[in-house]
């Protein structure tokens, strides 16, 4: 007999390591949609990688999704995130007067284990906003991290990272 269906995609968290974090909204409702939503929920990550000592590398949160580049060194990277979307669930619903409604769908994972893997990766969550069109240039979208890399990370690494060709990553991201 075949194994059941499953109604999740199959999480392999290890309790370390690095991994690329994709998450969408319930029917991929545009919930984060105002600069206020947005200030929100990226907030709200800032929070609890702080507050987990889970050091985030990259992240762009857009109108019904999230991307997140994260070292998780001490937190459960599956606790993590079951805290994060209930806390990105409570501050929605409130804001929108709707108790309990369920705001995130599911989190897709990948743990990075390869170093061209990993650059690879941190370019395309730099360059999210771009890819659905939002800006012509990620550092001017201020819900990702691509102005904060290219301010911070060494000139010579955030060329290499920029040189990384995306058309061969498989990233769940039809929002």
């Amino acid at each position: 007999m075949p194994d059941p269906w499953p109604h999740a995609p199959p999480h392999s968290f290890a309790s370390q390591g690095l991994y690329m974090l994709t998450a969408g909204t319930l029917h991929r409702e545009r919930l984060f949609s105002s600069p206020d939503r947005l200030d929100l929920v990226l907030g709200l990550i800032f929070q609890h990688a702080e507050e987990s000592g889970v050091r985030l590398q990259a992240w762009a949160v857009l109108s019904n999704h999230y991307h997140l580049v994260a070292c998780f060194e001490e937190a459960a990277p599956d606790k993590w995130i079951a805290k994060l979307h209930a806390a990105i669930g409570r501050g929605l619903n409130a804001i929108d007067n709707t108790p309990g409604r369920r705001v995130m769908y599911q989190c897709w994972d990948t743990r990075l284990t390869f170093e061209k893997s990993w650059l690879a990766r941190l370019h395309y969550v730099h360059n999210n906003p771009v890819h659905h069109g939002l800006v012509p240039v990620a550092g001017d979208y201020p819900w990702c991290s691509a102005r904060w890399f290219e301010t911070n990370a060494r000139p010579a690494f955030v060329k290499s990272v920029h040189g990384f060709k995306l058309d061969r990553i498989r990233v769940i991201d039809d929002f």
